[in-house]
């Protein structure tokens, strides 16, 4: 079965046959006649051949860090949805938050002829910057701001601010914080520095803020850090956490030291994860709009991709947020 077969039972153009194909111009009426010799014959183009015939390749790699995360989820499934309306494949890599395997995804899927690649960035290296810039096809970046590449990301510092203005708001004072990895710039330092902005704004020293580095973004680093803040900081009446499931950690050795969330101690995350409207008290946190970053990621690939490489801006876009209040303030 080829394309003139399919052209010639429903009584078009080969030419109208590509378009269908290929998700082109046509009238609903022939798109409709089209589609349903498609789905009677079950007729499917041979990808291998139309890339040799076309020089198009439909299929985008997408590189991310943990596919376990929620915001992970998200995200790719904006991904998907765009590139599913454009008939490209996603094809998806998982490093774990391992450089290595970061780079070598970036290598093997080039060699693999993908139409170009999105990367949920995590820690921005020398080595990376350096394969990015050597990348044959084009890339976006999403989660964080690179240097001369296409990226779409959250605003993280002004979030956390507006978070940790919020709580200032219901009285607290002495206000601890529990981050992350510096070597992630969005996480580790923008939250962190937007905590300090809201304290200072109030007339608090905010590089003076009591904090701790979390290892991973578990409940149980989150409760270790919370155990050792409450030794170093036994008056503290104030916790804001790097993620929401640090937050979680944090609530139970809260709980385990007999304080009382939403009474002598606030708590607040960021990720707005659905667990968080479950518990009592309800998690007051950050929510971002995930699956927006991937759409528009993909988006912004798919408009490379048409413009063929032609030289242009750099597109960076930053997207907007919501503050969640709940009872644990």
């Amino acid at each position: 079965m080829t394309i003139s077969d399919i052209a010639k039972m429903a009584g078009v153009s080969s030419a109208a046959v590509s378009r269908y194909l290929n998700g082109g111009p046509l009238s609903e009426q022939k798109r409709a006649v089209i589609h349903e010799v498609v789905e009677k014959t079950g007729y499917r183009p041979d990808t291998a051949a139309q890339t040799l015939r076309t020089g198009k390749v439909n299929q985008v790699g997408v590189i991310a860090p943990s596919i376990g995360s929620q915001s992970v989820g998200q995200i790719t499934a904006g991904i998907a949805s765009e590139l599913d309306a454009k008939s490209y494949l996603m094809l998806l890599g998982n490093t774990e938050l391992d450089a290595q395997r970061e780079l070598g995804y970036l290598t093997a899927m080039q060699r693999n002829h993908v139409a170009g690649i999105i990367l949920l960035g995590s820690y921005y290296t020398p080595q990376l910057a350096q394969a990015l810039k050597n990348c044959r096809v084009p890339v976006v970046v999403t989660g964080q701001r690179f240097q001369d590449v296409a990226c779409v990301y959250n605003d993280d510092r002004t979030a956390a601010r507006e978070l940790a203005q919020r709580m200032l708001d219901h009285g607290r004072k002495r206000i601890v914080y529990i981050g992350g990895t510096e070597r992630d710039d969005a996480t580790g330092v923008q939250r962190r520095e937007g905590v300090q902005d809201a304290l200072n704004a109030a007339g608090l020293n905010g590089e003076q803020m009591p904090r701790i580095c979390c290892n991973a973004f578990t409940m149980e680093e989150g409760q270790r850090c919370m155990q050792e803040l409450l030794v170093r900081c036994p008056d503290l009446d104030g916790v804001v956490c790097v993620t929401d499931t640090v937050a979680f950690g944090a609530m139970r050795a809260l709980r385990e030291a007999g304080r009382h969330v939403g009474q002598d101690v606030g708590l607040a995350g960021v990720g707005d994860s659905w667990a968080g409207s479950m518990m009592e008290p309800g998690l007051a946190t950050v929510r971002f709009y995930q699956k927006q970053v991937g759409q528009e990621a993909a988006r912004i690939l798919l408009q490379m991709l048409e413009e063929n490489g032609s030289s242009g801006p750099v597109r960076q876009v930053t997207l907007g947020y919501q503050i969640v209040e709940r009872g644990s303030l």
